[in-house]
């Protein structure tokens, strides 16, 4: 009597793609990245002073970092949420080497500006002061992310590291939020202004809250698979039976392991 045994094969895990939060979060931060392109043109091109641009022209200096700092921070720092890059920690470390610099000159050159750059016409103290609480927070955010992986507690530096960026992409939201305002009702007031800006803050603070539990949960639910031993069904074995005199006969039974590890087939009665 002979036996062959084989197991069935293993079905692939489908995954998700990766590439449209990136896709995603590059799309919003070209909106500010456009305008501050525009607005580089408009200091080197020799534009007319206006109201609007006067503060600019009187001192291009915290602008043209403010611009350069954004445009690095938001597109260098979409990639940073493809968990394919980010379990690199080469890609990772040189790009977070670059990128809380830049998101850190972003939050300070902000914070010059809203500070000692004339109100234009259209902002209040409302808006000043909306300015400060997040160009401060976003500032701090960056700082306790550093700090956090320093001390190798990669949680909370990933945690405060969304929060930082979500801050630093906002002027995107803005965007669209203001957008359906002045298409249906027309050039908010100073109090609606500060309400529109405002909002884009929270929704994408709230976005980035939502983001950090869902990763939260997903290592709690890793580290509990990891710790757990898995309870993997054994495969069945097909079993090949061949009595002397007799055209061999084709079964199948179900495996079980050895102390070895092997797949076994049951013992067959040959008198059976």
């Amino acid at each position: 009597m002979t036996t062959h045994a084989s197991s069935a094969p293993v079905p692939r895990v489908r995954r998700r793609p990766q590439w449209p939060v990136a896709a995603g979060l590059i799309l919003l931060s070209l909106i500010p990245v456009i305008a501050g392109a525009a607005r580089l043109t408009e200091l080197t091109g020799g534009a007319a002073i206006t109201a609007q641009n006067a503060r600019f022209f009187a001192s291009p200096v915290p602008v043209v970092t403010h611009i350069l700092s954004v445009t690095t921070y938001s597109l260098l720092g979409a990639f940073q949420f493809l968990p394919a890059l980010r379990g690199r920690r080469g890609w990772h470390r040189v790009a977070g080497r670059i990128l809380a610099p830049a998101g850190l000159l972003a939050a300070l050159s902000g914070l010059w500006m809203a500070v000692f750059y004339p109100l234009p016409p259209g902002d209040g103290p409302a808006l000043l002061v909306l300015r400060l609480v997040f160009g401060s927070a976003m500032a701090a955010s960056i700082v306790l992310g550093v700090v956090a992986v320093v001390r190798r507690d990669f949680v909370r530096h990933g945690a405060w590291m969304t929060r930082g960026y979500a801050i630093g992409v906002a002027a995107g939201t803005q965007a669209l939020t203001g957008l359906p305002w002045m298409l249906l009702v027309g050039p908010p007031d100073e109090p609606t202004r500060a309400v529109l800006l405002g909002a884009a803050w929270v929704i994408n603070l709230a976005v980035a809250e939502y983001v950090i539990h869902r990763r939260a949960r997903r290592t709690v639910r890793t580290r509990r698979t990891v710790r757990l031993p898995a309870v993997v069904p054994e495969p069945a074995a097909v079993v090949v039976v061949e009595v002397a005199g007799s055209v061999p006969e084709r079964r199948t039974f179900p495996a079980k392991r050895t102390v070895s590890g092997d797949v076994e087939a049951g013992r067959l009665d040959s008198r059976a």
